[in-house]
């Protein structure tokens, strides 16, 4: 059986982000005085005691709240309660027992799965201060400090005492990431939910609905990856980056620098924006192999072949670019995602013979000797393939500093002629012929 899995649930502000990154050890949840700042459900993956496991930090569930989000931040929340092993409780030692707690621990008390009431903000830490909490009928209480980090050890003895001792994983190492970026409202959310099946992530009509990046797993002909939703990309002069909306930003390009595969969304019936071009260019400086969705193709219609010369003009430095185009509306065209997603990553991970490599290198010299300079003629002698991920090759020269940018691109057209590297970037990197010695 796969993970475990514990779901963190409460009403806002009882501290489940700053109790989810402490387990972590590291931020990945917002965290924030507003309550409400969580809308959707948060994975990372844990360990405790050589017990791997993966946790959930939710929504902050208030049915009195006038939020427009409040009733898909307890839709995302049930579906966590559901695939919990473990269901983790969070309320705030400090205000005591609200109509919130009641309501929910009355729902959790039905569940079959196990629950731990945790009760958080006890400062003093005096086991005394949780007593009254047994009133919401789930047992024990366990008081801790997230500020302070204490009673965390207690907790997580009692979370992991509940897992079964028959549970294996998956090799996170092995799983791809695929990283789903662009402006608010192109559809980001709306085409995970339509991979996955089921309402997974906030969607709304108001921009900027995703503020955490999220990441689910993901199951694609019988194997698994993760899906990562990202907040909206704006334009960066316009956002504080002290603000939550800040913190969102930085976490997208964390979610572009550490995914296997970008899904670059744009909108089909808007030209490319600023902000949608300097999106591709971090990508593409990021060295991520990608693929571009033209989402709300069901609105679109234009001519498809004017909007591809459009894209190739805007993206000129990226031609590699793979073009999908779909409606996550109406889920048209959606099957071609993934089999794209795939090429581009197979595409960025291609091993070349270096005789196959020297071969092309070879034709390519024949066909357009390098430059020279001063009276000095530059001079390839040797190529190989150093890395992956991207592809990046090193070429052997007597001196780079002859090689110049528009000759490195030449290069580049000819290996993609011969190499079908579509959807990712390649590099060349210059080493002196001494490097070689």
């Amino acid at each position: 059986m796969s993970k475990p899995i514990v779901a963190i649930v409460g009403r806002p502000n009882v501290g489940k982000s700053t109790f989810f990154n402490k387990i972590c050890g590291k931020r990945i949840s917002i965290v924030d005085d507003v309550p409400g700042v969580t809308r959707d459900r948060i994975y990372a993956d844990a360990e405790w005691a050589g017990k791997p496991f993966t946790i959930i930090d939710t929504g902050g569930l208030d049915p009195k709240s006038n939020d427009v989000f409040q009733k898909e931040i307890a839709r995302q929340a049930d579906i966590a309660m559901e695939i919990a092993t473990v269901i983790v409780m969070l309320v705030d030692g400090k205000s005591g027992i609200t109509l919130a707690d009641e309501m929910l621990a009355k729902k959790l008390r039905a569940s079959k799965t196990p629950v731990l009431l945790v009760v958080n903000k006890l400062d003093r830490f005096d086991k005394s201060d949780a007593y009254d909490f047994y009133q919401l009928g789930l047992g024990e209480p366990w008081p801790i400090s997230c500020e302070q980090s204490k009673g965390l050890g207690d907790v997580l003895d009692q979370i992991v005492a509940f897992f079964p001792n028959d549970f294996d994983s998956d090799n996170d190492d092995e799983i791809i990431k695929i990283a789903v970026v662009g402006r608010p409202n192109v559809g980001k959310s709306s085409i995970i939910n339509r991979l996955l099946g089921q309402k997974r992530v906030v969607v709304s009509d108001v921009e900027g609905t995703t503020r955490d990046s999220v990441m689910t797993p993901f199951k694609f002909n019988k194997k698994t990856y993760y899906l990562v939703d990202t907040a909206g990309l704006r334009r960066q002069r316009g956002v504080e980056k002290e603000s939550v909306e800040g913190y969102s930003v930085l976490r997208t390009m964390k979610a572009i620098d550490s995914a296997d595969v970008v899904v670059i969304v744009f909108d089909a019936n808007q030209k490319l924006s600023e902000q949608d071009v300097r999106i591709a260019g971090y990508v593409h400086e990021a060295g991520k192999p990608s693929v571009i969705v033209l989402n709300k193709i069901d609105l679109f219609s234009g001519d498809r072949n004017s909007l591809l010369k459009n894209l190739d003009k805007d993206l000129a430095f990226m031609d590699y670019y793979l073009p999908v185009f779909i409606s996550a509306l109406t889920g048209t065209k959606l099957g071609d995602l993934m089999p794209a997603v795939l090429q581009a990553y197979q595409n960025a991970s291609k091993r070349i013979k270096t005789g196959q490599l020297n071969e092309i290198l070879a034709d390519a010299l024949l066909s357009f000797e390098p430059p020279s300079k001063a009276g000095k003629k530059a001079k390839i002698k040797y190529i190989t393939e150093a890395s992956t991920n991207p592809p990046t090759f090193v070429l052997f020269v007597n001196d780079p500093k002859l090689i110049n940018f528009s000759y490195l691109r030449y290069l580049e057209n000819r290996f993609r002629e011969k190499v079908d590297f579509s959807g990712t970037p390649i590099k060349f990197v210059l080493k002196s012929k001494e490097d070689l010695q």
